[in-house]
């Protein structure tokens, strides 16, 4: 039955793959042959059904011929078919031009080396997050922020009156008083909320004189070089909102402390390399060193950087690696600044150590770090160690609805502010008054 039922279907027009699969049908019409307007292909090769790409042509290769002239249409000063494209040379500009410049071959740059350096910069994506910061930082880590510096806002005359209302509105104001659409977008209110607490912060002015020897500065950029072991690393570029100061901040732990440090081990994450994720160059300058401020800049010391965590497709963080961000930028601002003061000549312990906080947000929950610089002498693992104290996840409120979420008939979240927690806002508020209390 079977072999009759394979002759008949060959006699009807169908036809087979090597694979033994049905590739073509041809269905006849009512005179007994095949209509070609009518096929229909299952083929499983099908260049549509295909996850081949589509390669371009190379490009064609023109031959040059010795003692032959190729004949173009250049004294016609128009297209001609059959005659060749004339070939001008490029035209070189007598003044410099940024739009129009060119890269000399890579073979060609003065600052080629052959040693490779690892570059940190805004879109680094640290796989190991914090623990590969740490490593790279030569940074010993501590949970919380300082009891010292949690107290400075625990008294009421370094608050600001209605402080938790004034707060509240401040985020319905980013939420939902800011435009008029019916959602706001999180890269939008994340950077409002942040402007709207530092106004609110700077309200305590005429209390404390010292914050009015601040400034905020935005789109500096950074620049840092040190080695770690035997290879070569820099962080480099624009980072965040930066709070400025006439006057440096003073240490967070005591010199004994510190030479404590010596004993801690840096945790390993064996078999990952700590160069992962980082950009490889081969063309660098050798010992590129800046705050991101010209010399004489009235104020040089850096206080706070303030990262807002927008959700961008262009470079998507996942909460461990927007924390190992802070902690990187906070080093290199620190390092920058220590090179200043004591040379670029590395250091078993500085005199008077660097600090630099860091305030990062996503417009509802709140990363605080506080990064104390006690050494740049980074090549080896033994040795004083840098300090960190980082506070991760600190939640400013649970939900901010511009509709109530009801299912079931039943309001679950209602419309509005809900789960406003004020410790956050005084975390924030310490780290502000540090340095002017």
């Amino acid at each position: 039955m079977f072999p009759e039922a394979a002759r008949c279907v060959r006699s009807a027009g169908f036809g087979w793959t090597k694979a033994g699969l049905l590739a073509e049908v041809r269905p006849l019409t009512a005179h007994g042959s095949s209509s070609s307007s009518s096929r229909r292909h299952f083929s499983l090769h099908h260049r549509r059904l295909g996850g081949r790409a589509v390669l371009p042509k190379p490009p064609r290769e023109k031959v040059h011929i010795p003692g032959l002239e190729r004949v173009t249409y250049a004294d016609r000063m128009y297209y001609v078919p059959g005659l060749a494209k004339p070939e001008s040379p490029r035209w070189e500009r007598d003044y410099s031009d940024p739009y129009r410049y060119r890269s000399p071959p890579h073979s060609d740059m003065p600052l080629l080396k052959e040693k490779p350096c690892y570059l940190f910069h805004q879109r680094s994506n640290a796989l190991e997050g914090v623990k590969q910061a740490l490593w790279l930082t030569k940074t010993k880590l501590i949970e919380g922020l300082p009891p010292q510096l949690l107290s400075l806002a625990q008294d009421p005359a370094h608050q600001i009156p209605d402080q938790d209302e004034r707060v509240q509105n401040a985020i319905k104001h980013a939420r939902f008083w800011d435009t008029t659409e019916p959602k706001t977008a999180q890269d939008r209110y994340s950077k409002m909320l942040l402007q709207n607490l530092l106004h609110l912060c700077a309200s305590l002015h005429p209390s404390h004189p010292a914050l009015g020897r601040r400034l905020l500065s935005e789109k500096y950029s950074l620049a840092a070089t040190w080695n770690r072991g035997e290879d070569l690393f820099q962080i480099r570029g624009q980072n965040g909102l930066l709070c400025t100061s006439m006057d440096p901040l003073p240490a967070l732990s005591e010199a004994q402390q510190v030479e404590e440090t010596a004993e801690h081990t840096l945790e390993s994450f064996y078999p990952v390399s700590p160069t992962i994720d980082l950009q490889q160059v081969n063309v660098y300058h050798q010992h590129m060193n800046s705050t991101g401020f010209r010399e004489g800049y009235p104020y040089p010391h850096a206080h706070t950087l303030y990262f807002d965590d927008p959700k961008s497709p262009r470079c998507t963080l996942r909460p461990e690696q927007f924390q190992a961000k802070m902690v990187m930028f906070a080093f290199g601002n620190a390092l920058a600044r220590a090179y200043l003061q004591y040379g670029t000549e590395p250091l078993a312990q500085l005199e008077r150590p660097v600090v630099v906080q860091v305030v990062g947000t996503n417009g509802r929950f709140f990363n605080f770090l506080v990064f104390q610089l006690n050494t740049t002498d980074l090549s080896e693992d033994s040795g004083v160690k840098n300090m960190v104290w980082l506070e991760k996840d600190s939640e400013l409120y649970e939900y901010a609805k511009v509709r109530p979420l009801i299912k079931k008939k039943e309001v679950l979240v209602p419309a509005g502010l809900a789960g406003y927690n004020p410790e956050t806002f005084r975390k924030f508020l310490s780290l502000y008054l540090h340095g002017a209390v």
